[in-house]
């Protein structure tokens, strides 16, 4: 008798599924991001922020929050903390390095737009790059050491400090999630009251405009649903209902033209700043976000099947999801994109009509960025190729010795 042995699993099979509901709102998120992005953009009156107190950024750092769970967090179950803590050494490596390269090329642009001389706007200034420009010496050390932190290149400084955190936390949970999560408020609650800023410039007192340690909040909120810490919410009426009364009470607070034709709401709005304050991440801002989540949470329906349908909804959602999953390269991809076309459409006449056309074809280009990218990692190259016909290969032999050995060939 012969014992059977199991046959082997292929790391196709081994490799978790991907979640639908994960890729798609984080690929809605890179649209809603480059819209904000992209400056003077009238599409901006109609994205999440202009109707609440969150906004994309809370999409995107929750999104990573949970994909750095999937992607993170069964190393450190499997092979221990010094090997998850390694893995997360070398992603920390890889986006400090895209947070460098993707400032000196959207500097690159803006100093030879302002050299060429046929544009009449200060491009430069309206980034407030020229005191990096001017004084090199102390700024440029000060970027790499991410003590210079300009406005418009905030988010992925605030992302590596978040990452690097994880290592700790996930150190901290070996006592118990409580633990880990004890901390995680905490540090929240201490940013929160000014202790932990991070100084943003050398010139000045700014600091950071997304204070890492108050936004890893959400970050850690969706790394727990996603690593199995907190259970999924249930689905409840009563849930529901709360969540849709949170999301609409919060409209007149947040909505500008409400704001500006009542002064009463607008002196309201200026009373909780504290509560709303984007900085800190003040505690509005996260009630706000977790109703929004989880009415998303239930549209998308139990596993997101309602985003795996076919016809022009599934192809839509199919985009999105494309885009979602390369989020570091279309987030990349799409502050130089918005940099480079706003400067187009500004030379060309800012209308509707070409506001439009610049907001479409930078969709286009994020589409085209998720899209490459995804064949890049493929590795095609590797693939075999297609088996030739052995008669088609044989004559395809012949004429080649017989073309080797003419007169032609040999001169």
């Amino acid at each position: 008798m012969t014992t059977a042995r199991p046959s082997p699993v292929s790391p196709s099979a081994a490799t978790r599924p991907r979640d639908p509901r994960l890729d798609f709102f984080r690929g809605l998120g890179m649209f809603i991001i480059f819209i904000a992005h992209l400056p003077n953009n009238t599409w901006t009156l109609w994205i999440p922020a202009r109707f609440g107190f969150s906004d994309a950024t809370e999409i995107f750092v929750f999104c990573s929050g949970m994909a750095s769970a999937i992607a993170f967090g069964k190393i450190f179950d499997d092979r221990g903390w010094w090997m998850g803590a390694a893995r997360i050494a070398h992603r920390v490596w890889q986006v400090y390095w895209a947070h460098i390269g993707l400032f000196f090329v959207i500097a690159a642009i803006l100093a030879a737009v302002s050299a060429s001389g046929w544009v009449g706007a200060d491009y430069v200034g309206q980034l407030n790059l020229w005191p990096f420009f001017e004084n090199a010496v102390p700024n440029l050390p000060a970027l790499l050491t991410l003590t210079y932190v300009p406005n418009y290149f905030d988010i992925l400084p605030m992302y590596l400090v978040i990452l690097a955190m994880l290592p700790l936390v996930m150190g901290i949970a070996r006592l118990g999630p409580f633990y880990a999560g004890a901390f995680v408020v905490t540090l929240w609650l201490a940013a929160g009251f000014g202790y932990l800023d991070l100084p943003a410039e050398p010139w000045s007192d700014r600091t950071w405009f997304f204070n890492p340690f108050a936004w890893q909040l959400v970050f850690f909120t969706g790394f727990a649903f996603m690593i199995g810490w907190l259970p999924a919410p249930r689905v409840d009426r009563v849930l529901i209902a709360l969540a849709i009364v949170i999301v609409i009470a919060t409209i007149p607070f947040a909505y500008f033209r409400i704001l500006g034709a009542y002064p009463a709401l607008l002196e309201f709005n200026r009373s909780i700043t504290p509560l709303i304050d984007k900085t800190h991440f003040g505690i509005l801002r996260y009630v706000h976000f977790l109703a929004l989540a989880y009415l998303a949470w239930i549209a998308a329906g139990e596993h997101g099947h309602r985003l795996v349908a076919g016809g022009a909804w599934g192809k839509f959602v199919a985009i999105v999801r494309k885009v979602g999953q390369q989020s570091l390269a279309v987030f990349l991809t799409s502050l130089v994109v918005a940099q480079s076309l706003a400067i187009l459409r500004d030379e060309l006449g800012r209308t509707p009509l070409t506001n439009a056309l610049t907001n479409c074809i930078g969709f286009a280009i994020l589409i085209a960025t998720a899209y490459t990218v995804a064949w890049f990692k493929s590795q095609p190259w590797r693939r075999r190729a297609k088996p030739v016909a052995s008669g088609v290969k044989a004559d395809t032999q012949a004429r080649t010795i017989n073309r080797s050995t003419s007169p032609a060939a040999a001169e």
